[in-house]
């Protein structure tokens, strides 16, 4: 057992001004991902700062018709929520597909985004990896690969994000609030995570000590449609092969507007970007719908064990786009 200091601040700024203060100092919120990182002695915090006592447990209208929702608001909590299931129902389908009842019930919002990008060799303390331990290298580029990432990886880290939501939130154009040393800032959530380059112990782009308080979510344009649909080994607690988040805006059999994001493909969730170009002003139709997310995965990089993710990824792209025509 090794020992650590427990705080319980009051306020955000107490939280922040504790972490930054102290340089092995960390956020505890629901702990489903942490608590677990601590029992396998992966990461050794000298001080852990509960923030789950903090007044960021709820969710509230934006006067521009969008939902803030407070970093501490539980997971189950957020799925149930009913501006949530009617306006975004994607995210709703992406909080009940991640883990397990239990672990939704603990997790907190902000936690399930700060979560580390992980592959098995992770928690492998006898496995090479330069996320855990910087310059030791990846077990993961010839161990087993039939997880890891196709887009954005490196040869420092391979490691897909496992968050079900982040990829849903990013096809809503979700803002993440945060308060640090610095003081209060915003920024999308397509530019919180980073690509592991040569860092990948860098998950995010948050200093130390800044503490994400709300995630902003805008206004769905008023026809659009949203889905969001998970592929994994099986039914019950697993994290994505392949994950797919669409917003559709149909204008009679155009394409208006869309936006796509993809989970399990890549260290941060993937916001097909090219896919989204290709099809804005483009006819509602398979062929198009095939060949814009055909020219989103033309640079994935692949090896025998993972090849399968790029078909699995198109096939469940296409389909929900199909899917989302139809509902209409």
């Amino acid at each position: 057992m090794r020992p650590f200091a427990y705080e319980r601040p009051a306020t955000a700024e107490e939280a922040v001004a504790l972490v930054a203060s102290r340089p092995g100092a960390a956020f505890l919120g629901g702990g489903t991902n942490l608590v677990e990182q601590l029992r396998l002695g992966i990461v050794r915090p000298r001080v852990l700062v509960d923030v789950t006592g903090l007044p960021l447990d709820t969710v509230d209208e934006l006067p521009s018709g969008g939902l803030r929702i407070g970093a501490t608001v539980r997971n189950a909590d957020l799925a149930a929520h009913p501006a949530v299931r009617e306006r975004y129902p994607a995210v709703s389908q992406a909080l009940l597909s991640g883990a397990s009842a239990q672990l939704r019930n603990a997790a907190t919002m902000g936690g399930n985004l700060m979560q580390r990008t992980r592959c098995v060799h992770f928690q492998d303390l006898d496995a090479a990896c330069n996320k855990r331990e910087p310059g030791s290298g990846c077990s993961a580029l010839s161990g087993f690969t039939g997880h890891n990432a196709v887009l954005g990886g490196s040869e420092h880290c391979v490691a897909v994000h496992p968050s079900d939501v982040a990829v849903a939130l990013c096809a809503m154009d979700a803002v993440v609030v945060t308060l640090g040393p610095s003081g209060p800032r915003r920024m999308p959530l397509t530019r919180l995570h980073r690509l592991p380059g040569d860092a990948p112990e860098r998950d995010t782009r948050l200093e130390h000590g800044e503490l994400i308080t709300a995630i902003d979510l805008p206004p769905p344009p008023p026809a659009a449609r949203c889905c969001f649909r998970k592929v994994r080994d099986r039914a019950s607690f697993a994290f994505a092969l392949v994950s797919v988040a669409v917003l559709l805006d149909l204008a009679g059999g155009t394409v208006r507007d869309v936006a796509v994001a993809f989970g399990g493909i890549a260290p941060i969730p993937w916001r097909a970007i090219r896919a989204e170009s290709a099809l804005r002003g483009a006819p509602a139709t398979a062929d198009s719908f095939a060949a814009a997310v055909s020219a989103e995965l033309a640079a994935a990089r692949t090896v025998p064990g993972n090849a399968y993710k790029v078909p699995l990824a198109w096939d469940t792209c296409v389909a929900t786009l199909l899917d989302l025509c139809e509902g209409g």
